[in-house]
Formats: C-alpha cells, structure tokens, sequence
C-alpha cells in the first residue's frame, strides 16, 4: 500500500507538473488576447449582471444566472481558498500569491470560454433537464466523443475524491482538532445536510446554494478584513512582499523562481479550477438567452473566489510572517488568524473550513451526477446520489490518503480533454461574443434612451 501510495504521488506530481500548468495557463492567454482582454473590459457588468435581481426566466434552463454561478462558487470555494493559499506560500514563498493572481486573470477567460460552450452544445435529458459540460461540447461541438467519455470518466472519480470524501473528512478533521467534536458525530451531521439537498437535484442544490454561499463567502471576507483593518500597517509591506518576491523567490524558495510560479499558479488553478472543466456543468443549467450573458456571469465566479477570497488568506498570511514556522497548510492559515484575533482567529478558519468544504460536496454532487449519466444514461441518477451521500460519510470517518491521491490526479487529467475542446472551439467562442456583445450593446442603447426619454 506504501508502495501504491508512492506511485499515485509520482502520477500526480507528474499530471500536476510544468506541462499542464503551462498549457492551462497558455490557454487562458491565448484566449484573452482572441478575446481582446474581455475579461477586464466586461468585468464591471458582469458582476452587475450577476447579482442582478432581473434574472432570465422566459429561456430554457433549470435555475437562474445567480443560482448557476453560486453552485459553481460552491463547488470552488472549498478547502483550496485556506488550505491552498497556506501551501502556495509554504512551498513557494509570498511571491506565489502573486502569480496565483495571474492565473485568475487570464483564468476569467478560460471560464468563459468553458461556460459559452456549454450553453451552446448542452442538451435536454429524458428528465427534462439541461445537461452540458466538457462531454458535450467535446462530442457535439468538436466531434470528438472519445474525449468527452475520457472527461467523464475522470470527473466521476474526481467527484467522491476531491468533490466528496476528501472534503468531509477535512471537515471531521477541523472538528475535532478545535471543537472536540467526534468524527463519526460530523460524519452524521454532515450526510444528514447533504442528502436533504442533493436528493432533490439541481433545482434544491441551487435554491440552497443562493442563499448558503453569499453568507459563507462574506462570512470569511468580513473576517478576513477585520484582520487587514485592524492591521493595516502591516498590509502595504505584505503586499510588496509579495510583488517583489515574484520575481526573486528569495523569501522561501532560496531563489527559486521557477517554484514561486509553479505552487502559485498550481494553487491558483486548484482554487478557481479555470481550465478543469467543472464549472461549466453547473452554468450549463442556466435559463439564459445567449450563451454569452450567462459565460460573463460564470466569469465572475475566478474574480470572487482568487481576486477577492484568495487573496484575503493569502495577504494575512504573509503579514502574520509564520510561513517558515513548520506549520502546515490549514494549520498556518488557523495560527496566522489566532495571532492576529486570539482564539476567535482559529474558530473563524474553523467555520470557515466547515462551510467551504459542506459547499464543495454540494456542487461537486451535481458535477459528478452529470459525468456518470453522461457515461450511463439518466437511470443511474438515483443510485449515484445515494452512494455519494453515503461516501460523505465514510470519508469523514476513515483515513483516506490514497483517495485524495487519486482524485489529485483525475482532477488534473480532467484538463486536458477540456484544454483540446477549448482550444479546439476557440474560434465558436469568439464568434458567440462577437454576436453576443452586438446585443448588449443594443441593449445598452435601448436602455438609454428609455432614461432619457
């Protein structure tokens, strides 16, 4: 078993290496320059558009804009927004927020691109239900079924590893360790929680995540800025800090560049997952009229979760100067927070870890349940929603390294299927904005006018 245990960390160090990490990256440059910087030019009324209470119900569709975007936040907004940033600048030294910065930049249109593609080429099911994602779009879209059943199968496994079981036994761990709170108790609690959302499918999972995810997500940024305006001293050197060791590497990595940019861009594209290809299968679920209105939406979902939320981990970290301490990954965020706010800073990272993680296995729920009707036809529906409550539960009763291992290394070979079909469709994505951006702009017009008439 240490054996096996030895070679799933050689796969995935080899999956997650320089090749991916540079063709994600590569992808989400190549894409914003084809899309003339869109991301930065449509950012303010995305946002806009995404929190708008005017929501598209006349379209065809399972949930609105907002639902869509927060069940993708849910699924992305986990473990990697503390976990993550806390071993970007153990490993790679305060420079690696930096470059996980970079990575949501050109990260926002790989997401777009992901989303437009999946409105377009998603299909209603024999539940009267949109399906899309990767599958689609790879079969559809670039005729190339093959790799959207290799996309499948990946995200399947991905979605009781690192969507599932990896995530309740996070929870059962944080628990434990500051509450005192048996595993198996958790373990309960938590499945209790999951089966009465995800057994009602998409519909329930976005209804809950409306409402769950804004209140997680200011949860932690409210906190997060008590300690940034408390110590606001501090921030102008740590934000330098940061600059300057991204082209140096001298704060941890001894001068080495190259492991500043890798565990930055690593842990950025592991907590925004722009390129992985999962976040699409929720925006393809979206009542929207143009691919595009609901793509601008999807994109806002890399600018929350690394611009805003990553950064208010990483920023903290590198003010509270522990990152060479020997503490680890959750450990530092929770110590850096309790230097800072006394005992209420570890209780904060705490529910924090509790609220992040609940919410990956809600959205992680409904990507896996589309990845195995992909695979099986929609008559697994049923079983799978059954076994993944009941995976809840195991994996936060039991030590479960070789799982996380292994769902490391599906959740990475999920991109390069997903990259090919990107890459592939660059040309069907451009020309959807372009009919796209026609419309707002007349839409922009018609609005004027209204107002000043």
């Amino acid at each position: 078993m240490e054996q096996f245990e030895a070679f799933i960390g050689d796969v995935s160090s080899f999956v997650w290496g320089p090749p991916l990490l540079i063709l994600l990256v590569g992808t989400g440059l190549y894409l914003t320059i084809r899309l003339g910087f869109l991301q930065f030019r449509m950012l303010p009324y995305s946002l806009k558009l995404a929190f708008s209470k005017k929501q598209d119900k006349k379209s065809e569709g399972d949930i609105s804009h907002f639902q869509a975007l927060m069940t993708a936040l849910a699924a992305t907004v986990g473990t990697g927004n503390i976990v993550g940033v806390a071993t970007a600048v153990l490993m790679g030294g305060p420079g690696a927020v930096f470059w996980m910065w970079v990575t949501a930049l050109v990260g926002m249109a790989t997401k777009y691109s992901e989303a437009i593609l999946a409105v377009k080429y998603r299909v209603k099911d024999k539940n009267g239900e949109m399906s899309g994602g990767p599958m689609y779009y790879l079969e559809h879209g670039l005729k190339q079924k093959w790799l959207g059943v290799l996309f499948a199968i990946f995200g399947a496994v991905a979605a009781f590893g690192i969507g599932n079981m990896v995530q309740s036994n996070s929870v059962s761990g944080v628990m434990k360790a500051t509450f005192s709170v048996p595993t198996f108790v958790t373990g309960i609690i938590i499945t209790i929680f999951t089966a009465l959302v995800i057994l009602g499918g998409i519909k329930s999972i976005g209804r809950v995540t409306a409402y769950f995810v804004p209140i997680m997500a200011l949860f932690y940024l409210i906190a997060g800025l008590i300690v940034l305006i408390m110590n606001a001293n501090l921030v102008p050197d740590a934000i330098g800090l940061i600059f300057t060791d991204a082209f140096t590497g001298e704060a941890v990595a001894g001068g080495a560049l190259g492991s500043v940019i890798r565990w930055g861009v690593a842990r950025g594209v592991f907590s925004n997952e722009a390129g992985l290809g999962s976040a699409p299968i929720a925006a393809a679920a979206a009542k929207t009229d143009y691919p595009g209105r609901q793509a601008l939406v999807s994109m806002t979902q890399v600018f929350i979760d690394t611009i805003l939320i990553c950064s208010i981990t990483g920023i903290t970290i590198v003010m509270g100067d522990l990152y060479t301490s020997g503490a680890e990954g959750n450990a530092l965020t929770s110590v850096t927070f309790e230097q800072f706010l006394g005992p209420a800073g570890s209780i904060i990272v705490a529910i924090g870890m509790l609220f992040f993680a609940y919410s990956t296995i809600l959205g992680w729920s409904y990507y896996g349940e589309k990845c195995f009707s992909y695979l099986f036809s929609e008559s697994v529906i049923k079983y799978y929603r059954y076994a993944f409550v009941l995976a809840v539960f195991l994996g936060s009763i039991t030590t479960i390294d070789i799982v996380w291992g292994i769902a490391d290394v599906m959740n990475g070979l999920m991109a390069f299927p997903n990259l090919i079909g990107l890459l592939g469709l660059s040309g069907v994505v451009v020309a959807e904005t372009k009919r796209f951006l026609a419309v707002v702009k007349e839409e922009k017009k018609q609005e004027k006018e209204g107002s000043v008439s």
